[in-house]
């Protein structure tokens, strides 16, 4: 496939998570290590197409390395207590300075205009002040943290303002207190606190690692919030993430900066490049177990009976439910969907997938298929087809395109029930 239809194929593929995306506000958490890296011009040009997108976009960004800088210049040693700052009467004139600069800088980049690059005719508005009210840290473990402070109150009210006027807003982690003071406030803490203030629908946190890893080392790409907090990763954005979630933001990302497009990458493509951590729902999307056949044979019996899905047996379904997925709700199996491999091909069956009648007015069956497609990618499966009687539009609503079943792999054509006379569709994954 060429570059250019490739990028069609892309685009038009992004188009239900710009669809999504659309008057959302996202808080976007980065550290002065993001703004050092060569990458970051990159990460500012997707922040404007993300704009441009109508995402409503709060950006928060810190500074240890340049404050870090700042100190050494000026003779003063660097101090931590937890990996919290030690903010003195001098440290703060080196903290104003570097996240001052740092402000003026990327107000700069999004000033950028000039034609043939991705800033031209984007006029991009950023806006700012005294938007956070912070108190100090106090003494802690004997230790005075004098200007190292934490947030009191997010001016919620007016940051919404700003966002409804067009604005893009840049926040700094700095304070300010009813007697006039200036704190120095930790980034984590000031990106949760707003993103919680805001009602944010998503918090992302761009950072030099692509997310949290499993025991193995390997990438997880989505979970809940009580796996993440059961995975490997740097304390600082594991608390951001898990805290942003705890109090009520739906979904919080970790990408990485190095990763040119990882923004673009995580929010508009399926297979995502970092971690996605979701709220804890009263019902949960998760791999079928024995203990949870008798309540899938209840989703399918009916489907069964009105000739929807092939029959199957306790046996047949016992012996298949690793291939199962299921989603319940306090207790009760409401959904299920299964993925069947075909070894020596890039294919992969969706099949059984139903939601109780009861429970169809939400996405469920959606999460089901995001849920199966997730699954056959790890799989490195390239096409994913279905069998079906009744429901084609639905699937072709979602992607799934006719296909002859001559392209199907050579043991399920062998499986095939003429009598049933079931149409396929197929999508492609990669």
């Amino acid at each position: 496939m060429s570059d250019e239809l490739s990028y069609v194929k892309w685009f038009r593929n992004a188009a239900p998570y710009i669809n999504s995306h659309k008057g959302k506000t996202f808080v976007v958490m980065f550290g002065g290590d993001a703004i050092n890296d060569p990458n970051f011009g990159n990460i500012v040009h997707d922040f404007v197409l993300l704009q441009s997108l109508g995402v409503r976009l709060v950006l928060i960004h810190g500074a240890r390395p340049q404050i870090d800088e700042r100190l050494a210049l000026r003779g003063i040693e660097s101090r931590f207590h937890n990996n919290v700052r030690i903010t003195d009467a001098e440290s703060i004139v080196a903290v104003k300075d570097a996240i001052g600069s740092i402000r003026a800088d990327i107000e700069a980049m999004f000033s950028t205009g000039i034609a043939n690059s991705p800033m031209h005719n984007a006029r991009i508005k950023v806006a700012g002040g005294n938007l956070v009210v912070a108190k100090p840290l106090g003494i802690i473990d004997g230790i005075d943290h004098e200007r190292s402070g934490e947030v009191r109150k997010i001016h919620a009210d007016s940051i919404k303002q700003l966002l409804d006027d067009g604005n893009i807003v840049l926040l700094s982690t700095l304070g300010f207190s009813g007697t006039g003071e200036v704190f120095n406030v930790h980034l984590e803490d000031l990106a949760v606190s707003t993103a919680v203030a805001l009602k944010a629908d998503k918090l992302v946190v761009i950072s030099s690692r692509a997310g949290l890893l499993d025991d193995n080392g390997n990438l997880v790409k989505q979970c809940n919030l009580a796996h993440a907090k059961n995975l490997i990763g740097e304390s600082r954005l594991r608390h951001a993430v898990i805290g942003a979630c705890e109090k009520g933001v739906p979904r919080s990302h970790i990408i990485s900066y190095k990763q040119d497009g990882a923004l673009l990458h995580e929010l508009f493509t399926r297979q995502g490049c970092g971690t996605l951590v979701s709220q804890d729902p009263f019902e949960s999307l998760r791999a079928a177990t024995l203990n949870d056949v008798p309540g899938i044979l209840g989703l399918l019996q009916p489907l069964e009976e009105q000739g929807v899905l092939v029959k199957r047996s306790r046996e047949l379904l016992e012996t298949d439910i690793n291939k199962f997925v299921v989603i319940e709700v306090d207790g009760l199996i409401v959904g299920c969907a299964a993925l069947y491999l075909f070894e020596g091909t890039d294919q992969a069956e969706l099949a059984c997938i139903t939601v109780h009648p009861d429970y169809r007015d939400g996405d469920r069956g959606e999460r089901l298929l995001q849920h199966i497609e997730d699954l056959a990618l790890r799989e490195n499966v390239a096409r994913l087809f279905v069998l079906t009687t009744r429901t084609a539009h639905w699937f072709q609503e979602r992607g799934f395109e006719p296909e002859s079943l001559n392209n199907l792999p050579e043991k399920k054509q062998a499986l095939y029930n003429y009598q049933r006379n079931s149409k396929a569709f197929a999508k492609p994954l990669i």
